[in-house]
């Protein structure tokens, strides 16, 4: 990009490399052009028509490609680069401007051809967009090709002779900022775990870096954030991602943030529009939004007037008479007769019919009662609420439920407080409580006049006015009607008639997860207060936390909602303070109050920045602003109520209920700012907490018609000298002054930033978590195991993002414990095996890594997590001969080894497993060892080893014999030493099978007692014992004629026959004993695990292919 209005003139640059590249068109007056020192061949690099033209032309290029030139080694590799860049912008400009595959489909066919020849993904990686650039290595610039696709960043280059290829997966970026290098003012930094890429020199930066922003955001929250990807079917279907539904999710995001709406709420429609603002007796441009259920519409300048109006308070929605002073208008009319004028509509046809189907749809769905008995003027619904100031009527402020219903609510659930909790626990001031009334009173009537030129319902006219009216200090009297009309709460209260009744009833006395936190906190809600000292105001309290505890399981209760409900109870009616909560938690401040509390995080960390741009001294001193985000943490969750005196906290609670969380941050940078040098002087954290906890303990509201509460904090010493005392209204007054310039739309983008970091953070948590567990047990060295871990939890993501989940494989869920929250089911833990066992048996391996997950599955559940994962491999990497012996024993018995086994059923007809083969162990000149003897000497020492083993292996049959053996002949394949192996195996085989068959005939003829649990068959005939050696070159009597035959028997042989066996030949001890090296499998398996996945999926849709065909 190249700054503001960049888009209209890259387009007229394009358009003149256009030209420049037509040999048709006619040579431009004004021209730039490229020459190599001492060449004669001079190249056009752009043209202009113009002067003007051209030097805005010279200008991009000097900001965006001269600086880079220097980098360059010879002339030539400049042309090169530069030529190549002017034809890649070209090649842009005419393949993407809006959304390729949608307005140009050739083009984005032959760029999604490109990305899948380079990238070889499966055919589920969907190609969101692309984008000429160049990416930085080192200090060269590389110039290709950017493809977004919905789980990767890729870039491809072939420049010099070169080719270049990144993949970055959305999901392992944790940081994505705008920045500037040594040679570009503007580029895009994608930060992984290991590097830094910057990619720069895009035709329109702006546009590239929201779409990389989306997608990375979409990404993380769904695949890293399970409780965000419940609530918001957007991120369930990635398959459907395109360039522009991303425009129009950040359109939703933004429209949602700015008014404040329900998560559900749809976009429809954004026109430009002026709507007629009797107040200033003109027409104010700005926009409409409409959605499921509002109407709304913001100024263009931030602030001058925004308005809200729910389908619901619609009467009618009607066309005039377009004329040339009022050109395309309609009226929109609502209960309370006001009349909304919009005009300079396009397309308002299709508009209002839209609206009109909407609004009878809203109108069906939500029947509204209208009572008129209190004020036969008024044809909206009201509130009948008994003001504090009697002189001062209020009862038609706003619209929500009728008097009947209402009084049928009463006769329900008569144990709901049918008053705000301050009418019942009036306290008096002692100090000057005519004076403090008086203010009051001059408040109530300022606000009486405000509502005569603005409205007083809902859909009242919100502008600079009445926030400086709520900078001020809502009057006791309107606090609660006001708070329920800017959060439109009063929407949610109307629409439910004898919806919180019934919960009440559904809710109380029956358990719940929450009961008891909720129960231990009641006493603990702002306990200074006599409404809270009285079981009044507690049993209203555990109403409220339990009846939203049931309303929404996914929440159900967290710290600081006790006292957040304890203010809305003391202002507003009981029913009332329940849509409050309902709001603040489930739209105000979204993800604040769920497991993790990753809003209220990420509005740390947004917080963070804010100081760094605004207090840079303080930022600088003190090097870790982490420390001052934990203690501001409380002023977020609790809306400072914890930490502040009450009368001075809900006049927080006011603008934060009229200007959303913006009022917060900016107070907080006020709070901070008061006591930038006393912080700046502080020696540690302890100290900082101190002095802005004296300071805020020390605001007070001079106005508020209560007394005065007491200190919070019982920890500051006598001795101290006096805080000085600060004026609520006047730092509120501050906060607007100096910190008021953030508008909702940069909140929302720095919450996108940082929500990318503290996500990142808390996989980063897990991972160090579960490698703590880990490495006391293994010999793997931590490194190792840090890589082990990425490539397990990459695999994890690969079926995340191509696969449609087993019914197994659960989701990641970062609530479960650390070391569950990432499992793998067998396919995924067969991928892995192949990649980084050192037990590799060619096409063998694949079922031996399906028998190691059903050993390694101890609950039956069809998933492994890494800590089983990992142990396995230690003991093949790590462990001794005997612990590999047993792994591989353990392999080729149930568990593990299934009658369904597909390779177990196979016979193995071998003539190396034949027990008629002689056994020979190299003795020499023909004289044979007594083996009946080595053979009982060996069975007395193994029942021996046998008695001191914890617990016993069972042994195994002749079938699962044959099976072990067949492993270890494939693991010996393409080893060095591949011909002494299979020579000693072949030996210690037969062995075994003989050892078996002594073992067989002794049990037979009671020779040998029985163990304890052993379960034996009708034992076969048992001829003389010592038959089986007498002839070697026969088979002996009343032997099996086969391995098959044998395993109809009760043939069988312990871990300890074959260890001893083994330990017969030393090729076989060097092969088992031999070092194994884990750093070079893990540096193949990171460049293979993708082709791997990719194969595997091609090879199972081939599969799919066949059977569909049959």
């Amino acid at each position: 990009g190249n700054g503001e209005g960049g888009g209209r003139l890259e387009g007229r640059l394009v358009g003149a490399l256009d030209t420049v590249l037509d040999s048709n068109a006619r040579v431009a007056p004004f021209r730039i052009l490229l020459q190599v020192p001492g060449s004669q061949v001079y190249s056009p690099i752009a043209c202009g028509a113009t002067l003007e033209e051209i030097n805005q032309h010279w200008d991009w290029l000097e900001q965006n490609l001269l600086h880079t030139l220097s980098v360059f080694d010879n002339k030539e590799d400049i042309a090169s680069f530069v030529k190549g860049k002017v034809k890649a912008l070209i090649a842009e400009e005419t393949s993407s401007k809006l959304a390729e595959q949608e307005e140009e489909p050739e083009k984005f066919r032959e760029a999604l051809v490109k990305f899948e020849a380079r990238f070889n993904f499966p055919e589920a990686e969907k190609l969101v967009t692309y984008y000429s650039c160049c990416c930085w290595k080192g200090r060269v610039p590389r110039q290709g090709w950017l493809y977004l696709s919905i789980n990767h960043l890729c870039f491809y280059s072939f420049f010099l002779g070169k080719e270049l290829k990144l993949v970055v997966p959305w999901v392992d970026i944790q940081k994505l900022e705008r920045t500037s290098n040594v040679f570009l003012t503007d580029t895009i930094r994608v930060t992984t775990q290991n590097k830094e890429r910057d990619f720069s020199m895009f035709l329109n930066l702006d546009e590239v870096f929201k779409i990389m922003e989306q997608l990375a955001d979409v990404t993380l929250r769904r695949l890293l954030d399970n409780e965000v990807f419940d609530l918001d079917p957007d991120l369930q279907e990635p398959s459907q991602i395109t360039k522009r539904d991303l425009e129009a999710r950040a359109q939703k995001e933004f429209f949602r943030a700015f008014f404040r709406l329900p998560r559900k709420e749809n976009l429809h429609a954004i026109v430009d529009c002026s709507l007629w603002t009797p107040f200033s007796r003109c027409h104010t441009v700005g926009r409409m939004f409409t959605s499921d259920s509002y109407i709304c519409f913001a100024s263009k300048e931030d602030g001058c007037c925004n308005v809200v109006l729910p389908l619901r308070e619609v009467v009618s929605i009607e066309k005039m008479e377009d004329t040339s002073l009022l050109p395309n208008p309609i009226i929109v009319s609502i209960r309370s007769k006001m009349a909304f004028q919009f005009i300079e509509l396009k397309d308002r046809d299709k508009l209002v019919e839209s609206l009109l189907v909407r609004l009878k749809q809203v109108h069906a769905n939500q029947p509204v009662r209208c009572d008129t008995s209190r004020n036969e003027d008024m044809v909206s619904c009201v509130f009948h609420s008994t003001s504090m100031c009697n002189d001062h009527k209020f009862g038609d402020l706003e619209m929500v439920s009728s008097q009947h219903s209402e009084e049928s609510e009463k006769e329900k659930s008569p144990l709901l407080n049918p008053e705000a909790l301050i009418t019942i626990f009036q306290q008096s001031s002692p100090q000057s409580p005519d004076s403090r009334m008086s203010r009051e009173q001059i408040k109530i009537s300022l606000w009486n006049d405000h509502f005569v030129e603005y409205g007083r319902t809902v859909c009242m006219f919100r502008t600079e006015k009445i926030r400086k009216l709520v900078a001020m200090g809502i009057p006791e009297a309107l606090r609660g009607k006001l708070w329920l009309l800017f959060s439109d709460a009063v929407t949610d209260l109307a629409s439910h008639p004898g919806y919180y009744g019934n919960l009440v009833e559904e809710s109380m006395g029956k358990p719940c997860p929450v009961t008891e936190e909720i129960e231990r906190d009641l006493h603990r809600s702002l306990p200074e207060h006599p409404a809270f000292q009285n079981e009044t105001g507690i049993a209203a309290l555990r109403r409220v936390l339990t009846a939203y505890a049931h309303r929404n399981p996914k929440i159900g209760y967290c710290q600081s909602m006790n006292i957040l409900t304890s203010a809305l109870l003391l202002y507003a009616k009981e029913e009332e303070a329940f849509w409050l909560l309902v709001a603040v938690c489930e739209r105000m401040l979204p993800d604040y109050f769920n497991h993790r509390v990753i809003g209220a995080q990420v509005d740390q960390s947004v917080f963070e920045e804010l100081i760094k741009e605004h207090l840079p001294e303080l930022a600088e001193h003190i090097n870790d602003l982490s420390a001052l985000a934990s203690i501001s943490l409380s002023w977020f969750l609790t809306l400072f109520l914890s930490i502040m005196p009450l009368e001075s906290a809900v006049n927080v609670v006011d603008c934060f209920f009229y200007d959303g969380i913006k009022a917060i941050f900016r107070l907080g940078l006020a709070v901070l700012e008061a006591n930038a040098g006393d912080l700046c002087s502080s020696k540690d954290d302890g100290q900082a907490l101190m002095i802005l906890s004296r300071f805020l303990d020390h605001i007070k509201n001079e106005e508020s018609p209560g007394p005065s509460a007491g200190s919070h904090h019982a920890f500051f010493s006598d001795d101290q000298e006096p805080c000085p005392v600060t004026d609520i209204a006047d730092l509120i007054r501050d906060s607007y002054e100096k910190f008021g310039d953030h508008s909702v739309e940069q909140i929302e983008h720095l919450r996108c930033k940082h929500r990318i970091r503290v996500l990142q953070g808390h996989e980063d948590t897990t991972k160090q978590n579960v490698l703590r567990v880990v490495i006391p047990e293994v010999s793997i060295l931590p490194e190792d195991l840090e890589e082990l871990y990425d490539l397990f939890k990459r695999e994890h993501m690969l079926s995340c993002y191509w696969e449609q989940p087993s019914p197994v494989v659960q989701r990641h869920d970062p609530n479960r414990p650390y070391v569950e929250q990432y499992r793998i089911d067998s396919q995924q833990f067969t991928n892995l095996f192949k990649l980084v066992s050192p037990w590799t048996c060619g096409t063998h391996t694949e079922t031996l890594a399906e028998r190691t997950f059903r050993l390694l599955d101890d609950n039956m559940d069809h998933l492994i997590e890494f800590k089983g994962f990992v142990s396995c491999l230690d003991i093949m990497y790590n462990g001794e001969m005997n612990e590999k012996i047993k792994l591989l024993y353990r392999l080729h018995t149930p568990p593990a080894l299934t009658e369904n086994d597909r390779d177990s059923q196979s016979p193995l007809k071998s003539p190396l497993l034949s027990t008629s083969r002689p056994l020979v162990f190299g003795t020499s000149n023909g004289d044979a060892a007594d083996y009946q003897k080595q053979l009982k000497q060996m069975i007395k020492d193994l029942a021996k080893e046998k008695d001191k083993t914890e617990k016993e292996l069972p042994k195994m049959s002749q079938r699962e014999f044959i099976q072990f053996c067949k492993t270890l002949y494939s693991m010996f394949h393409e080893d060095p030493e591949e011909n002494h192996l299979y020579q000693a195996i072949a030996t210690v085989t037969t062995l075994l099978l003989q050892i078996g068959e002594v073992g067989q005939r002794s049990s037979s003829s009671g020779s040998c007692s029985q163990e304890p649990g052993e379960d034996l068959q009708d034992p076969a005939p048992s001829p003389d014992q010592d038959s089986v050696f007498a002839n070697t070159g026969s088979v002996p009597q009343g032997s099996p004629a086969s391995p098959e035959e044998a395993a109809a028997g009760d043939w069988t042989v312990s871990l300890e026959h074959i260890l001893a066996s083994l330990l017969t030949e030393q090729s076989l001890v060097n092969f088992f004993e031999k070092p194994l090296e884990i750093k070079s499998k893990l540096e193949n398996a990171k460049i293979n695990q993708y082709s791997l996945k990719t194969f595997e999926m091609s090879r199972h849709s081939q599969a799919e292919l066949k059977l569909s065909n049959l």
